[in-house]
């Protein structure tokens, strides 16, 4: 039987560590290089001169087999992860398949975040979601607000997962005193995103049914729920850009709020959607289907007190991922 690889802690431990910019030249793992959020880190770093940036596709590296991903680090020795991989979907996949989000995205993180704690990974940045956050926790949403109340029953599952992962990588900064930190997104949208109508969340669910609906000349498009939930919507491009200024610029035990700190109301947004696809017909409601959470706007005062805003505004940021559905349709998954 083959023995599973331990987690004995690096020998060169470090402690009394000072933000600053990172080694350019440095190997540098992005895990989920080919997602929505992946990817947009990924451009970021090629942009701002990283040169040995090292990615994995699923096919390549399962980050679910635990044996393989501590192969892949001894071979590839990253001294920065960025870990952006992870199962993810909307309302419908998450209450549809819990098990799934659950278990997947435990042993995704577990793994690779062992595997850096074995071999010494100098910084480490997890992504989690806003969903970790209690349903009914007072608006706009702290970062100490987490564990103080019930989740949202329709993702518990993806939010138990990311908050697993928050809490392993502050023990490894309480017993190992490595510099990792956590960072928690808002909704985010942009290129690379999953158009899938079961596994895509609400704007890109919304792009796809009202691009489709102008298409076809349809009268109406129909959306679940009753509209007045409030929603904050981050460009990935932003949020790439937050991932890079957090590494060279915040270190701390406590997770990050990434968010606008602004929200609209879905059904706001699906007009807005509308307008951008150019669709002209009737907006109706099934009220009959979940809302999920009322209201998740974050409260991003310790990214500002970090020296970092948000650049993207929603009706651009609409537009330009609107453009890139339309450019890259034979791809989209189905």
């Amino acid at each position: 039987m083959t023995q599973t690889p331990t987690t004995t802690a690096p020998a060169n431990t470090t402690t009394g560590f000072v933000p600053g910019p990172l080694e350019r030249t440095a190997p540098f793992y992005v895990a989920g290089h080919r997602g929505l959020v992946g990817s947009a880190i990924w451009r970021k770093l090629q942009a701002e001169g990283f040169t040995d940036l090292i990615g994995a596709t699923s096919a390549e590296l399962d980050l679910k087999d635990r044996e393989a991903v501590f192969a892949f680090f001894a071979e590839a020795k990253p001294r920065y992860v960025v870990l952006a991989a992870a199962k993810v979907g909307g309302i419908l996949a998450n209450n549809t398949y819990p098990v799934d989000f659950l278990s997947e995205n435990l042993r995704i993180q577990v793994n690779v975040l062992d595997a850096a704690l074995a071999h010494g990974v100098e910084r480490v940045l997890f992504l989690g979601s806003s969903c970790i956050y209690p349903k009914l926790a007072d608006q706009p949403l702290k970062e100490e607000y987490l564990l103080t109340g019930h989740l949202e029953p329709t993702n518990d599952a993806y939010a138990i997962a990311k908050i697993a992962g928050i809490l392993q990588i502050q023990a490894v900064r309480r017993q190992y005193g490595l510099p990792w930190i956590s960072a928690m997104p808002t909704n985010l949208y942009g290129p690379g995103d999953n158009f899938s109508p079961t596994g895509s969340h609400v704007l890109p669910a919304m792009i796809r049914r009202y691009e489709e609906a102008r298409i076809a000349g349809a009268e109406s498009v129909t959306n679940w729920g009753t509209g007045t939930p409030l929603r904050e919507f981050l460009h990935v491009d932003d949020m790439a850009d937050a991932c890079l200024h957090l590494l060279e610029h915040y270190d701390g035990d406590q997770h990050v709020n990434v968010g606008t700190g602004t929200d609209v109301t879905i059904k706001d947004l699906a007009h807005q959607v509308a307008a951008a696809v150019g669709y002209e017909g009737r907006i109706e409601w099934d009220t009959t289907k979940p809302d999920g959470t009322p209201r998740k706007l974050m409260d991003v005062t310790k990214l500002t007190n970090a020296g970092w805003t948000a650049r993207i505004p929603l009706a651009e940021g609409l537009r330009t991922t609107v453009d890139w559905y339309r450019q890259h349709q034979d791809g989209i998954r189905q």
